[in-house]
């Protein structure tokens, strides 16, 4: 899928529509001070097993994917909706 690097769209700090640059969300690392993680470390430590099941099948063809919206007047940056899947993504000039 091919999706414009620049698009015009609603800001919700300016509150009106203006150029926004669009970028990718990338993954960043989990937190090993949240209560999952740590939880997760705890049954990990010694000599059991994986605390969850194998997941069955295989790994899904696409993933999902978020973009964050930064606007060129303001600065601020916005992620509209819940994202979308999609097997192939590139930032094009239009």
């Amino acid at each position: 899928m091919k999706f414009p690097k620049q698009i015009r769209t609603y800001c919700p700090y300016c509150k009106k529509h203006t150029v926004h640059k669009v970028e990718k969300v990338k993954k960043r690392p989990r937190s090993e001070l949240k209560q999952g993680q740590r939880r997760f470390r705890r049954i990990m430590k010694g000599y059991r097993g994986f605390p969850r099941p194998k997941p069955e099948g295989r790994e899904k063809p696409v993933r999902k994917l978020d973009l964050r919206y930064r606007c060129t007047e303001c600065g601020k940056a916005h992620i509209k909706g819940e994202g979308f899947r999609v097997k192939k993504f590139e930032l094009v000039e239009v």
